[in-house]
């Protein structure tokens, strides 16, 4: 039985849009570390197996070859070069000479990887009066507007009315999708023609949130890759747009990564941050596929907090990142209850 069956009692299921996830009988909800140790499975999976492997029934001698070898595993979760070489040190400086269990070695990894990835939760900051705008960002295919129509639900649980905009014009499909969304959890939209000046979307979905007093506008932005140069100064027409509607939006710039994007997130997330303003990261797809290590560098290199990860297909699955929940998920073993 594969992992993910043992952590579930059942196989995964296939992906669904939201076409067909709002008629599936609704599976009853994991806890939080539930969800993270499912979308964390394949990198808790390396973690456990490959290190175990590290050791014999004495214990392991860390000597050069383990360093190496287990500077490989931490490689192998996209945690990337800075990071696995930092918690390789730190291993080296405690035990080095020594033979170890692997329970010491993983309480050293598990400290260092805390430090690492510390931040507080972090979630979205109102504007102290008029509509809080959040601007969303990232590549086609990052889950952008699955993660907006998550984001508006659990504004709506809150009590808190929401406008999108539908600011991806170039994809008659991106707007169809997002206009479900909208119809199924009650949130207006604002659309525009097809190829249509996506700054002229975001104006007037900031203007009506303006109107009808809103809580919360969301403007969705299209796809595009961090190297499409005319495409990223697009976002900076967009926020100029925004600006002189209210004067410190957007509030929040988030950027969609997918969390099976591995190292590529890196690069994601220095093009978007320098050209949108990026404040805070939804890691999206942590759907059992991924490796989440990538999160410990761009932590590192960006100071971005994530802010959010979605943790499923159904509009209530997003959650608030917690960094210690995080670590504990890395490094859980099958066998363990969820919470």
């Amino acid at each position: 039985m594969s992992l993910f069956d043992r952590i579930t009692g059942k196989s995964p299921e296939s992906q669904t849009g939201p076409e067909t996830a709002a008629s599936q009988p609704e599976a009853p909800k994991k806890g939080i570390f539930g969800r993270f140790k499912q979308g964390l499975q394949k990198t808790a999976q390396l973690l456990n197996t490959d290190i175990r492997d590290l050791f014999k029934q004495e214990g392991a001698l860390v000597d050069d070859d383990f360093l190496t070898e287990l500077f490989a595993i931490l490689i192998r979760t996209d945690m990337g070069a800075g990071p696995a070489a930092t918690i390789r040190d730190q291993v080296k400086t405690d035990f080095r000479g020594r033979v170890v269990q692997m329970n010491e070695v993983l309480a050293v990894i598990k400290v260092k990887l805390r430090e690492l990835m510390e931040q507080p939760e972090v979630p979205i900051e109102f504007a102290a009066s008029g509509p809080t705008v959040v601007m969303v960002v990232g590549v086609n295919g990052s889950g952008k507007t699955t993660s907006i129509a998550k984001l508006a639900t659990m504004f709506k649980q809150q009590g808190k009315s929401v406008v999108l905009g539908a600011g991806d014009t170039f994809r008659a499909a991106a707007v169809q999708q997002l206009t479900i969304w909208a119809e199924r959890i009650g949130a207006e939209i604002v659309t525009g023609a097809t190829n249509s000046d996506p700054a002229s979307v975001a104006h007037r979905a900031v203007a009506r949130a303006l109107e009808t007093s809103a809580d919360v506008c969301i403007l969705d932005t299209a796809g595009r890759l961090q190297t499409q140069t005319s495409l990223m100064q697009e976002l900076s027409k967009i926020r100029r747009v925004m600006t002189k509607q209210i004067d410190d939006a957007p509030h929040e710039v988030l950027l969609v990564l997918d969390a099976t994007a591995g190292q590529n997130g890196i690069s994601q997330a220095k093009g978007f941050s320098e050209a949108a303003g990026c404040t805070g990261i939804v890691l999206a797809k942590l759907d059992g596929t991924a490796k989440g290590g990538v999160v410990v560098p761009i932590r590192q290199q960006f100071e971005l907090p994530v802010k959010y990860i979605g943790v499923g297909e159904q509009a209530e699955d997003l959650a608030l990142f917690n960094a210690d929940e995080f670590v504990d998920a890395l490094f859980a073993e099958a066998s363990s209850d969820s919470a």
